[in-house]
């Protein structure tokens, strides 16, 4: 019995001594796993950085064109390591808590930038995305964006004033609609919706992600008013130049352009300079409109939109009228010249329209405008009691404004410089109403936060782990 005893004894102590080395083996299996994948992913993070680079300069020879390849094998032969290695971690019972943390957010990330008004322009694969995402993150006026054959797209935020470029951006947009990124609207009213909710701008209304190492990686979110705040080439001086004068420099209107195309007659030109005049004055209604401090509070930024649309919507309304009288003074030949005037960009295949960004309307679901923002505060401020019903009606009031936008969002572009800036003046009111909307139900819900709530929700992140 006894001699039984002690070699069921020994046969468990080598069923334990031999379970101990297994165990210490795949412990050292999940280390060098991690390890590994961990090394893995910093190559492939530099891989698509080179690669982005590299497709960015829009590579014509064949020796570029063959390093742009090279690059894009790697890439790809470190993508499938990494899956495999990925695999072998979860046959081990491994979750590696920072790809785990990547994944998650990527797939935050990915489910935000639906359900957008740029939602059907998101291909970050097309060349046009990562040149007009180019004037984006500069800070690039229009003309500069030009100057770099770059398409002008809209810019959100330069320090604290909000769509620095409006009196340009409206104006050179009616004479010139062909020199503008075709999503420029589709950003404008998913960066209106986003920057009441989130701190650092408008997340995933853009074309491609800054990583934290800075560089441009597919299919995530877009910088806003933080980042722009540190990346923006105008100095302050030239920030407040800017607000003082809207209608000097580089945002001047092209009048030049205007009477060497048309070549107006005594009484043409009288009506053109009365709408000099008229572009005179509206610069000055943009003037006041700029901020020159820092809106922290959600409801903050929401003003400073407020002001800024408010005033570039009286611009648009005292041009509009000398601008209708100098276009119906003109000949048909002269309308025909005035319609069809340009900044001259080099025509590339690229500049073609996008057949497949008519697949998506205005009016299909804006869940990710509407919905995310609410599920994020509800889970990071945690309202009870008044504080949820509060919350409830900012989601109702939210979901009224984005119909305001979809009902100012047509698909197609008005063909006559009178026609675009009536549909301006649409879309001007639209986003006027939407703000409107929500700033009551904001203020309210606002308002019944706690401090610690408000702090919160001053510096909310769109996605969790960010």
């Amino acid at each position: 019995m006894q001699r039984a005893q002690a070699r069921e004894q020994r046969i468990s102590q080598r069923q334990q001594a031999r379970q101990q080395r297994e165990q210490l083996t795949q412990l050292r299996q999940r280390d060098t796993l991690l390890r590994r994948s961990a090394e893995r992913q910093s190559r492939i993070d530099r891989l698509q950085q080179r690669v982005q680079q590299l497709q960015a300069q829009k590579p014509q020879h064949r020796q570029a064109q063959r390093a742009l390849q090279a690059q894009q094998s790697l890439l790809q032969r470190e993508q499938l390591a990494q899956k495999r290695d990925l695999a072998r971690q979860q046959k081990l019972g491994v979750a590696p808590p920072a790809v785990a943390q990547r994944t998650a957010v990527a797939s935050a990330v990915l489910a935000a930038a639906r359900g957008r008004f740029a939602a059907r322009f998101r291909n970050n694969a097309d060349p046009r995305a990562q040149v007009a995402l180019a004037a984006r993150l500069n800070g690039w006026a229009p003309r500069n964006a030009w100057r770099h054959h770059v398409r002008a797209a809209f810019v959100p935020w330069l320090g604290p004033v909000f769509w620095p470029y409006a009196y340009s951006d409206i104006f050179d947009y009616t004479f010139w609609p062909e020199a503008y990124d075709e999503a420029y609207w589709a950003y404008a009213y998913d960066d209106l919706i986003d920057t009441v909710f989130w701190d650092n701008g408008s997340p995933y209304s853009a074309y491609a992600s800054i990583s934290p190492d800075g560089y441009v990686e597919p299919g995530g979110a877009i910088v806003g008013s933080s980042r722009l705040r540190g990346r923006s080439g105008l100095s302050p001086q030239a920030l407040r130049q800017l607000c003082r004068s809207p209608d000097r420099g580089i945002t001047a209107w092209p009048f030049a352009e205007i009477a060497a195309a048309l070549r107006p007659t005594s009484e043409q030109r009288a009506l053109l300079d009365q709408l000099k005049s008229a572009a005179a004055h509206a610069a000055d209604a943009l003037k006041n409109s700029c901020s020159d401090t820092y809106a922290l509070t959600p409801p903050g930024r929401l003003r400073t939109m407020v002001n800024r649309i408010s005033a570039t919507l009286e611009a648009v309304q005292m041009v509009r009228p000398a601008l209708e009288a100098f276009y119906n003074a003109l000949s048909d030949e002269q309308r025909a010249r005035f319609n069809a005037l340009s900044p001259r960009l080099p025509a590339t295949s690229e500049d073609q329209p996008q057949q497949e960004a008519k697949a998506e309307s205005c009016g299909a679901s804006k869940s990710s405008l509407t919905g995310l923002p609410i599920e994020r505060i509800d889970s990071v401020l945690h309202p009870t009691g008044a504080q949820k019903g509060a919350l409830d009606r900012l989601s109702v009031a939210t979901k009224r404004a984005v119909k305001e936008l979809q009902a100012a969002c047509p698909d197609e572009i008005p063909v006559t410089p009178v026609g675009r800036l009536q549909a301006m003046e649409k879309r001007l009111s639209a986003m006027l109403q939407a703000a409107n909307q929500i700033q009551p139900a904001l203020d309210d819900f606002y308002a019944s936060l706690t401090a610690e709530q408000k702090a919160r929700f001053n510096t909310l992140q769109q996605v969790a782990g960010q």
